[in-house]
């Protein structure tokens, strides 16, 4: 589907109002007496991210904007839940840090090889599973650490999801390092 130049669409205002839930998950699972309530937001706000991408397709209003905007979104949930629930002592930071390096790597290494190349590299099914699973996996851990109803059973399947999850996210990760490497190969960019 060929994507529009439209700013203000349904898909983008659900990813704007992700963006703008972020600082309220983070104070809401910073402070002890609210922790639950934030772990909790941060799981909608992060388990919201096919429903943007489900409407741009279905009422035709996919815009490049949205093609930006809705991985930014997940990034900046799942990195500010990292970090905050690290902080706060619910979710490991050698954990965290496993899934913080893999994105800025790529996402630092990706910009600088493809700024200004108007290349895209669409998103594998590998990846989707292993975001949705890692999404999953930090909601759980938390919520386990936090002490919380269900916290053992959750803790339990947090950590199964964390370990298939990460594995997921550098297979995928490598996928895409070749998908760029192919795709600069075939414009003559890089040598063969």
């Amino acid at each position: 589907m060929p994507a529009s130049s439209a700013v203000i669409t349904v898909p983008n205002i659900l990813s704007f109002a992700r963006i703008a839930l972020i600082p309220v998950f983070c104070w809401l699972s910073a402070n002890e007496r609210t922790r639950l309530w934030g772990i909790l937001l941060f799981a909608v706000v992060v388990s919201t991210d096919w429903v943007d991408g489900y409407v741009a397709r279905r009422t035709g209003q996919v815009s490049e904007l949205g093609r930006i905007l809705d991985p930014v979104a997940d990034r900046l949930a799942i990195g500010a839940g990292l970090l905050t629930f690290a902080i706060s002592g619910i979710f490991p930071f050698w954990a965290a840090l496993l899934i913080l390096v893999r994105d800025v790597t790529l996402l630092l290494g990706g910009a600088a090889l493809l700024w200004g190349r108007d290349i895209r590299v669409e998103v594998r099914w590998i990846g989707k599973i292993a975001t949705a699973s890692l999404m999953a996996a930090i909601a759980w851990i938390a919520w386990g650490n936090a002490g919380a109803p269900l916290g053992e059973v959750l803790l339990v399947g947090g950590w199964l999801a964390y370990v298939v999850g990460i594995v997921e996210y550098y297979i995928a990760a490598a996928l895409y390092v070749i998908d760029v490497r192919d795709t600069l190969a075939a414009r003559g960019v890089l040598e063969e």
